[in-house]
């Protein structure tokens, strides 16, 4: 996978608008949590749908005969099928942000690149929240099995969710690292995590009611 050029293409006065107000491609990360798409590129699309937006420069990976898996660098998309005979259906899509801490911009896949220009190596949660609040689109707290080292969050309307990576029980410092992450960035963002998964995870990681004396 090539590396972007240190100098940034043109952009349209569109697209320059864009990145005086999200650098460093906020914008990205914005419409894939409000639209639950990657370039228009859904959970539910097909592998040929999704190579036509995204390309052919991918690692391919099986579990068994009926799941697999691209890896489109930044971007992973899933698939499940019942049998051989039965064609791939579209399970999810996950945003590995946390490679960029250690990639850089030359894990961001190209068509990607293309659109939203150079990709900084860390996307801090609270910095996508504001933005997201700025606009009228709310992250709602999921109840987790990895917490306390993460915290989960859940766009309704797009049923997108954010994983952030977050202090361990006993541990104060505010830049604490996991691996190359920093305390409060986006770990990876995926989609699509449906109401009743948020239901299941709430009823089963939640906090657990006292019965009355």
């Amino acid at each position: 996978m090539s590396r972007i050029d240190e100098a940034a293409a043109p952009a349209t006065s569109n697209q320059s608008r864009r990145k005086q107000l999200t650098p460093h491609s906020l914008a990205f990360y914005l419409d894939v949590v409000m639209s639950g798409t990657v370039l228009g590129a859904k959970p539910a699309d097909s592998p040929a749908q999704v190579d036509a937006i995204l390309g052919s420069d991918f690692a391919e990976n099986f579990a068994g005969d009926n799941s697999m898996g691209r890896d489109y660098g930044l971007v992973e998309f899933f698939w499940v099928r019942e049998s051989l005979e039965h064609p791939w259906e579209g399970h999810h899509f996950t945003l590995q942000v946390h490679r960029l801490t250690h990639y850089g911009s030359s894990i961001v896949n190209e068509a990607i690149r293309e659109r939203y220009g150079r990709f900084g190596r860390h996307l801090r949660f609270d910095k996508l929240q504001r933005l997201l609040s700025n606009r009228g689109v709310c992250l709602e707290d999921v109840p987790d099995a990895n917490a306390p080292a993460f915290t989960l969050h859940w766009q309704p309307a797009s049923r997108v969710s954010v994983m952030a990576f977050r202090e361990r029980e006993g541990h104060r410092h505010g830049h604490r690292r996991h691996g190359n992450d920093l305390v409060g960035d986006v770990h990876k963002i995926s989609s699509s995590l449906t109401a009743e998964q948020v239901a299941w995870n709430k009823a089963r990681y939640g906090p657990r009611r006292t019965s009355p004396a």
